[in-house]
């Protein structure tokens, strides 16, 4: 299912400033509230509002998601189930108005728990990648391989994945001791966030690696090879485990989502497991029945076609289709013929066509 535009959600242009989407932003979550509104689907749109406004609150992640998308800010350290990394305490503690007393059970309930975002040491999944890969029916029959070619952030050689320069240790937070967490005093409410100073990570970088520049991780090309499965369906996403960008603060890395698309193959249309022709003959073929050539992904196949076989008719060639993903029986062919009546004729042809047309009529007055 396609993602709504987190601009649209909101509804501020894409130029809007920060202040706008913040303004924005508290309205939806007013009027959506689950406190305040059980109409049915108010929830939902509480949710993607704070979907939304978790990206485009953030200078990086609203850079990534107006260049490439969902894809750019899908899997990336924070909420593991939203988009962008929403941290969702940080969203609470600057709107604890209006939350109240239940922000963290609230978003608990609607975002299935929060972890990861933050807390000692700040170790974070890795943001998942998309690639995007073109097979062709021949593929679907017997399954591939392919090669992808992927950018993704690798943890720095130099040094280890840490950000600090060979030979340095990260010095501990002096504002969140080490926590990756600080609390604040709102009103009756105290309130846990994102730590400014070190980002969640418990850590300051005093001397920065000379080649991560003290973000622990470089850019990477890599090659990674895909198993595409016999009977894959247009538009299925295959999985590669770990194959994502590298997780922060020893956190898992994420994976590689590959969407298939297939290539239209001249001739032949799929549905399923089953492969549609549409094949001509010609009205003595029709008429006479014939044994004709009907075109598969393996190689020409022989079909009968009997005697007084009208056009439009549907033949079925048993084990000609595509496999179950999996396994399984394969699918057919089914063949629709149709009589091809030709534009030009040569002279013999008409002669013999009226010598027909007279014997037919004859045999209808008698």
């Amino acid at each position: 299912m396609s993602q709504r535009d987190y601009y649209e959600i909101l509804g501020v242009s894409r130029d809007a400033e920060d202040a706008e989407i913040k303004s924005a932003y508290r309205k939806l979550a007013l009027k959506y509230h689950p406190d305040r509104n059980k109409e049915d689907g108010a929830a939902e749109r509480f949710k993607e509002a704070a979907e939304a406004y978790a990206v485009l609150s953030d200078a990086d992640k609203r850079r990534r998601y107006d260049q490439f998308g969902h894809a750019g800010v899908q899997g990336a350290a924070g909420h593991p189930g939203a988009p962008g990394g929403m941290n969702i305490e940080d969203i609470f503690a600057q709107f604890g108005d209006i939350f109240g007393g239940r922000g963290g059970g609230l978003f608990e309930n609607l975002f299935g728990g929060f972890q990861g975002a933050g807390g000692g040491g700040g170790a974070a999944r890795g943001r998942s990648l998309r690639a995007r890969v073109t097979i062709s029916l021949e593929d679907v029959l017997n399954g591939t391989e392919r090669t992808l070619v992927v950018r993704r952030r690798v943890n720095c050689g130099n040094c280890q994945g840490s950000g600090a320069k060979p030979g340095t240790q990260p010095a501990t937070c002096p504002q969140c001791q080490g926590r990756g967490r600080v609390h604040q005093q709102r009103g009756f409410l105290a309130v846990a966030s994102t730590c400014p100073d070190c980002h969640g990570r418990g850590e300051i970088i005093t001397s920065p690696c000379e080649d991560c520049h003290g973000s622990g991780q470089v850019d990477q090309r890599s090659e990674i090879e895909v198993q595409i499965p016999a009977g894959i369906e247009e538009g299925a996403q295959i999985r590669v485990g770990g194959m994502g960008d590298a997780g922060v603060g020893g956190g898992p890395p994420g994976d590689l989502y590959v969407a298939v698309e297939i290539r239209d193959k001249e001739g032949f249309h799929r549905d399923g497991r089953d492969l549609y022709v549409e094949l001509p003959i010609s009205f003595p073929q029709a008429a006479l029945g014939d044994r004709i050539l009907v075109p598969t992904l393996e190689g020409d196949v022989k079909m009968n076609v009997p005697a007084g076989t009208p056009t439009g008719k549907l033949f079925r060639v048993r084990g000609h289709g595509l496999p179950k993903l999996h396994g399984g029986r394969r699918g057919d062919l089914l063949v629709r013929v149709y009589v091809d009546v030709p534009k030009k004729l040569s002279r013999e042809e008409k002669n013999l066509i009226k010598d027909l047309q007279r014997v037919q009529k004859e045999r209808v007055e008698e």
